[in-house]
């Protein structure tokens, strides 16, 4: 599996007093088993991008391939490529509506004529797979639930189309640092599991750094900057023109640097940044 993207344009109420050029010529590729993360400021192009991966919107010009078929040419059914690419929005659990967690996340696989003994199997699969469990919530109401167990119904929903792209739109915004911690391990989850590709947009740095394979900076509708994690925040300077910070832990290691020259790190998690201070001081202890 793959998603090639190439010389992606997208402009909205073109002809119109409000004409935006969301999308200018962008292009990228993800494979296989890659997480790809997405940064950039508010009106950047990241959300309209995500919206183009399964034909949400079609583009003012440029493709989109996925798995090597073009999903912009108006040949393809469209219907197939969201069951092989799966967007969770911003909020998902705003989307819930079904009486209880096991519909609501059988409701996908169920329109797509599956056998109701194969769609309990899914909605069984996918719940584990977000840290649920099918017998203690199945028959609760999702309303019911705290708010990161209703973000993770709402992916479950998605997982159990099995999907072989998850794209996810700032998926820990709004949840507090025990539900942010438990959203980003399902994540790891769900990619060691399945091996799928993952692209997600996310304004905390650090969840980037931590999570991404590779890193695709926007701006002004294009892409500025394309990398490792480690390759793209080591432009600090550049990022900050743009409007963006880089992870926690890089801005703590270049302030003790400046203060104690003889640490110097690129760490961009706490475990890297544990080991260059061990590296840099003899005797030091964990």
């Amino acid at each position: 599996m793959s998603i090639e993207v190439k010389n992606l344009t997208y402009i909205y109420n073109p002809g119109m007093p409000g004409e935006t050029r969301a999308l200018d010529g962008v292009s990228f590729e993800v494979h296989d088993g890659e997480i790809l993360g997405i940064i950039g400021h508010t009106g950047s192009g990241k959300s309209t991008l995500l919206q183009h991966l399964n034909g949400l919107l079609r583009p003012t010009s440029g493709q989109v391939f996925v798995d090597g078929q073009c999903i912009t040419d108006g040949k393809v059914r469209l219907v197939d490529i969201r069951r092989k690419v799966g967007l969770v929005f911003q909020y998902p659990e705003y989307q819930l509506f079904e009486e209880t967690v096991a519909k609501d996340v059988a409701f996908g696989p169920r329109n797509t004529g599956l056998e109701e003994s194969k769609i309990e199997n899914r909605v069984r699969a996918a719940l584990s797979l977000v840290g649920l469990d099918y017998d203690e919530i199945g028959e609760s109401s999702p309303f019911e639930l705290s708010g990161g167990q209703k973000r993770r119904v709402a992916i479950a929903g998605v997982l159990a189309m099995r999907p072989s792209v998850l794209i996810l739109d700032e998926p820990t915004a709004g949840l507090d640092p025990a539900a942010h911690r438990e959203i980003l391990s399902m994540i790891r989850t769900i990619h060691e599991s399945m091996g799928i590709i993952i692209i997600f947009v996310s304004h905390n740095m650090g969840d980037i750094a931590s999570l991404s394979d590779r890193v695709i900076v926007m701006d002004k509708a294009k892409i500025a900057m394309s990398g490792t994690p480690q390759e793209v925040f080591s432009h600090d300077k550049q990022l900050a023109a743009m409007g963006l910070d880089v992870p926690p832990v890089r801005s703590i290691m270049m302030q003790i640097a400046a203060e104690i020259p003889s640490i110097q790190s690129n760490a961009l998690t706490t475990q890297e940044a544990a080991e260059d201070i061990r590296r840099a001081i003899p005797g030091f202890e964990q």
